[in-house]
């Protein structure tokens, strides 16, 4: 469980500021005195940070419930320093699971924001959109990694790669799963009305728990 692609994400999550907390109604000028763009973009990044413990804990609570004993090590990947949450060796089921949790909580998360606040995108909520940002940023990046096979092993994706089916699947696919979610959750917050969006993206989500029954 790489923090390399979730810190990656992060960054990248920075660049949808613009995106997601100005999309929406027209800015009433009368309300920027009282939220300076500093602090609506702080609040943003704050969101976003959260978003990142969301993803790390999901992989720190499934380990220590399945006693793989979670903790963190520094890793590089190149000259990069980065953080990863290892784990004792354990069954492929386990590995599965934990390697999986990340995205569970982001799946998670991102659900209930669509679902109480289906019109986040006109809200002005910057802290909800930074955790929102964040869980599509990451899926995003890793992704982009699954489908390159790039970065360094400990990555989520290739923990899920090597343990699910009846002897692992290929990483590229593991990528179009968590790209897929990602992908209706965007389509979601731009057409909230859109019935068909919302159950295909709760079904892709559904989806990756359902690796579960391709391992012994």
């Amino acid at each position: 469980m790489s923090l390399a692609a979730a810190a990656i994400g992060l960054m990248c999550s920075t660049s949808l500021t613009v995106t997601l907390s100005s999309a929406g109604r027209p800015i009433d000028r009368t309300q920027t005195t009282h939220e300076p763009r500093a602090k609506t973009t702080l609040t943003f990044l704050a969101g976003a940070a959260v978003g990142l413990g969301v993803h790390e804990a999901g992989h720190v609570v499934v380990g220590a419930a399945l006693g793989a004993h979670p903790r963190v090590k520094g890793i590089h990947y190149g000259n990069i320093p980065f953080f990863a949450i290892d784990h004792d060796a354990t069954t492929r089921r386990k590995e599965l699971s934990i390697s999986s949790a990340g995205f569970w909580m982001q799946h998670a998360g991102s659900e209930w924001l669509l679902t109480t606040h289906p019109h986040l995108r006109d809200e002005r909520e910057p802290f909800l959109k930074g955790v929102f940002a964040f869980h599509l940023a990451a899926s995003a990046v890793y992704s982009v990694a699954a489908f390159g096979t790039l970065g360094p092993p400990e990555r989520d994706t290739r923990g899920i790669a090597v343990s699910a089916g009846e002897h692992g699947v290929p990483e590229p696919a593991v990528g179009a799963i968590v790209l897929a979610p990602a992908a209706l959750d965007v389509y979601r917050y731009y057409r909230p009305d859109a019935v068909w969006a919302k159950w295909a993206g709760r079904a892709s989500k559904v989806a990756m728990i359902a690796l579960l029954f391709t391992v012994r």
